[in-house]
């Protein structure tokens, strides 16, 4: 198979607690000739792998590196702390980052939340992922402060969350190369816009009317046109001058 043979398609990254299945539907509805490819990427690895070419566009979590990206702010998530749920912060209905000072508070190396203080006690280690520190809780050495999605991708029966009212929220983008806005970067941008299908994109433009010809527009404004050879003008049937050639002028001829 040559190069010119292959089936182009979309490969969409996105990191940990983003759900683009939404996106991914209208997608398939709207361009199933267009194959879509979904990458899972940690959050951490999410700029390079867009910038490296290893992906179109991705959803990812601000604040990345934008040399060379752009990028479409989509929404913000609650952010949680995860606790056991015999914990004293289950029998409530949230918290403040200032009830949580005397807990050890778990920070894994791929936290995307941006902290100016990180509240609570530190642990002696960084979990290395997150995945690493909802097993810590569960385990009771700390709690884990994280998005809301996340504390629902790694939910566990004995564990449970309650909303943090001061906590930084987690910030959730669209990403692409800034060099690499394709026809179908496009299409997706306008998929996760919301436009409908026939709304026109940014890529697109509206097509532009045909101009009348100058015979339509002579119509329009009732102006005269030349009549067709051998027809008269009206002011002609009604014995006007126009029309036929009028005959010579002489003397009248005698009847016999």
């Amino acid at each position: 198979m040559t190069g010119s043979e292959v089936t182009p398609s979309f490969r969409l990254a996105y990191v940990p607690g983003v759900t683009p299945a939404k996106w991914v539907r209208i997608w398939n509805e709207r361009l199933p000739d267009l194959p879509l490819t979904l990458i899972p990427v940690p959050a951490a690895e999410a700029s390079d792998l867009l910038r490296d070419g290893g992906a179109d566009a991705g959803f990812v979590r601000l604040p990345i590196d934008r040399t060379d990206l752009s990028a479409i702010p989509l929404y913000a998530e609650t952010t949680v702390v995860v606790v056991p749920k015999d914990h004293l912060v289950a029998a409530v209905d949230e918290v403040s980052a200032e009830d949580l000072a005397d807990d050890i508070v778990l920070h894994p190396l791929d936290d995307t939340l941006d902290w100016e203080h990180l509240p609570g006690r530190p642990a002696i280690e960084r979990p290395a992922t997150t995945a690493d520190a909802v097993e810590l809780v569960a385990a009771g050495v700390g709690l884990l402060l994280v998005p809301q999605s996340l504390a629902r991708l790694h939910h566990r029966r004995d564990l449970t969350y309650r909303t943090v009212t001061d906590a930084p929220e987690s910030r959730v983008a669209l990403s692409w190369r800034e060099d690499e806005t394709t026809d179908m970067v496009e299409d997706f941008i306008g998929i996760v816009r919301g436009r409908t299908a026939n709304s026109s994109r940014g890529r697109s433009q509206t097509p532009a009317q045909p101009k009348a010809s100058k015979d339509k527009r002579s119509d329009a404004s009732g102006a005269r046109r030349k009549p067709a050879p051998g027809k008269t003008t009206g002011k002609s049937a009604r014995g006007g001058t126009g029309g036929a050639k009028p005959g010579k002028r002489g003397k009248p001829r005698r009847r016999s």
